[in-house]
């Protein structure tokens, strides 16, 4: 009975004392929120596009060092990373945050707006965090400085990866999670597993959405160019209208959503964002180039789209008298969350953000790169509200009206705090 009653006290004083490490963690979060805001809306008054992320990086680098983190510098051109070592040998977590904004001109009336203007493909147009890249580096920093005043309670390493160009280098260059994968961002310490959110503009504050398996699209960036035959514009019979032939092939690519991808099986979409041809209006040009995406979440549907497409701009320009090809660049893979690692951590975000808050959600179009991250190690990714309480619309992401409710971050931190030392802990 002795023994009992001693193997019951020893229990309670383990679970009180997580209990007691849990609020110690939570009493820190709660007094770096109003800095954690603050730091969120500096990234949002001066962003800065792929690639091209100095000051940003710069400001991240400073923030690490201060808190006497091991710190990397210039992964993938601007990319940090901060290497917080525990108290007690353990595994490895990483933690990432992607850092880059957008060609978008910001339309709200926000103290922090953005007024940045720069080039993008030889086109001047503003700079915004227009996909909320910037609540994820603030969160990720409030992150550090959390869990680098608690490095007793962590049994093993921590690794904050900044990221940039998430959204796709510039056309020639390499860049996001791709290249820092190639320059060994999960090596040195290695990476046991990884973790990722994105705020999201139409989930309410306060909740939490994720799924177990293939939750993002593939990516795939395509351009097509049509050769025609130029002509003067009031004889196109003596030419071939390259513009015409674009149009034909545009209608042709909906069709193999509308009438051959197997829908009921998983989603998928094709979609030409740019065409640019021809240089005055009574000329038909010599050619046509379009640019467009395809989000795919089945393998075999990406097989039978991107033969199709190709199939059917050859087939369609030469009904017409032209000509036409298709290059692919492959942007993403199929973000995977892995269903052993999703299982482990879902009480941990339903005890900080209460099971009614952590919701399952259907998979997304979207896509991201960190999915080339949970194609070498697990990871887990989630979507964190954004949107204020009570409201019943909401701008979407990469448009000028893209709008974050500060009051959402302080659950990110919780969520990426606890994340990590309760996986840490278990393994």
């Amino acid at each position: 009975m002795r023994q009992k009653f001693t193997l019951v006290l020893v229990l309670f004083g383990i679970c009180y004392a997580q209990a007691q490490m849990n609020k110690d963690v939570l009493t820190d979060i709660e007094n770096i929120e109003e800095q954690v805001i603050e730091w969120r809306r500096y990234f949002h008054q001066n962003p800065e596009l792929s690639n091209r992320e100095f000051k940003t990086a710069e400001k991240i680098e400073q923030h690490l060092r201060s808190l006497g983190l091991e710190v990397q510098t210039g992964i993938a051109k601007t990319g940090v990373v901060g290497i917080l070592k525990g108290n007690q040998p353990g595994k490895v977590v990483a933690l990432r945050a992607d850092i880059d904004a957008l060609p978008v001109t910001e339309r709200n009336d926000l103290p922090f707006k953005s007024e940045v203007k720069s080039s993008f493909l030889e086109t001047e147009t503003g700079v915004m965090h227009a996909c909320g890249h910037d609540t994820h580096i603030a969160i990720l920093m409030g992150v550090a400085e959390v869990l680098s005043s608690h490095k007793d309670k962590i049994k093993g390493t921590i690794k904050f990866i900044f990221q940039p160009a998430e959204e796709g280098p510039p056309p020639g260059e390499e860049g996001g999670a791709k290249l820092m994968i190639k320059e060994g961002v999960l090596k040195n310490p290695d990476v046991d597993v990884i973790f990722g959110l994105h705020i999201n503009s139409g989930t309410p504050v306060g909740t939490i959405k994720y799924k177990s398996g293939g939750t993002m699209a593939a990516v795939e960036r395509f351009v097509v160019t049509v050769k025609g035959k130029q002509t003067h514009g009031s004889a196109p019979w003596s030419g071939v209208d390259p513009i015409l032939i674009s149009a034909k092939i545009i209608d042709g690519f909906q069709t193999i959503i509308s009438r051959e991808a197997p829908l009921v099986e998983e989603a998928a979409v094709i979609t030409v964002g740019k065409i640019s041809s021809g240089v005055r209006f009574n000329i038909i040009p010599e050619s046509a180039e379009m640019i467009g995406t395809v989000r795919t979440l089945d393998p075999k549907m990406r097989e039978l789209i991107m033969r199709r497409m190709n199939e059917m701009a050859r087939d369609i320009a030469k009904a017409y008298g032209g000509e036409a090809s298709i290059e692919w660049q492959n942007n993403t893979v199929v973000t995977y969350n892995d269903p052993e690692l999703t299982s482990q951590m879902l009480p941990t975000l339903q005890e900080i953000a209460g099971t009614e808050n952590v919701i399952t959600m259907n998979a997304t179009t979207g896509g991201e790169d960190f999915s080339y991250f949970q194609e070498i190690v697990p990871g887990f990714y989630f979507f964190l509200g954004g949107m204020t309480p009570g409201n019943t619309s909401y701008y979407p992401h990469h448009t000028p009206d893209f709008l974050i409710d500060d009051s959402g971050l302080l659950l990110g931190v919780k969520a990426m705090t606890q994340l990590s030392l309760d996986y840490l802990n278990a393994n």
